[in-house]
């Protein structure tokens, strides 16, 4: 069953509660992201995908898959500090840790109705979304959430840089 006060789900848990919204006829929604810097966002974000479903999933790159395609100097806020900001979140239902680089993993074991991604994916110009053919042969589907012009985790660190430390 979908608990509000237990979002952090191991998966055999994860995996049950999503068998019991499949039964009940709950749309589940994944979407997943480093979320470094928590940010609004990430929040109109994580809002939107939410209201395409009943139910959702947000998946969060662990530490070392951040450093893998971010770089030595991130994340800034561990794993455990971001999945705590989103299990905060009212709008998010699960929070889940992986380790892989790219999320077909997680979405092969969970099989989501709906996988998110953001607007820089969305075609016809936008960057490949390698785990599409996953998601399409469950019968998924993939939407693409709108991007906030000017914020990013990037962003917010050049804004620090920026202000050189000064209060």
């Amino acid at each position: 069953m979908w608990h509000p006060r237990r979002k952090l789900l191991p998966w055999p848990d994860l995996v049950a509660a999503r068998a019991a919204a499949r039964a009940a006829g709950r749309v589940v929604v994944w979407t997943n992201g480093s979320f470094d810097l928590l940010h609004p966002g990430h929040v109109s974000s994580l809002e939107a995908a939410r209201g395409l479903g009943d139910v959702l999933v947000v998946g969060l790159n662990s530490d070392a898959s951040v450093r893998g395609y971010k770089g030595p100097n991130r994340p800034i806020l561990t794993q455990d500090e971001r999945a705590a900001m989103l299990a905060a979140l009212e709008c998010v239902d699960h929070v889940i840790i992986f380790d892989e680089p790219t999320p077909e993993a997680a979405l092969a074991r969970l099989q989501p109705d709906v996988h998110c991604k953001g607007a820089e994916y969305a075609p016809p110009d936008g960057r490949p979304v390698p785990e599409a053919n996953l998601v399409l042969s469950y019968g998924g589907r993939i939407e693409y959430l709108p991007l906030v012009p000017g914020l990013s985790t990037t962003a917010v660190l050049q804004r620090i840089r920026d202000k050189g430390g000064t209060s």
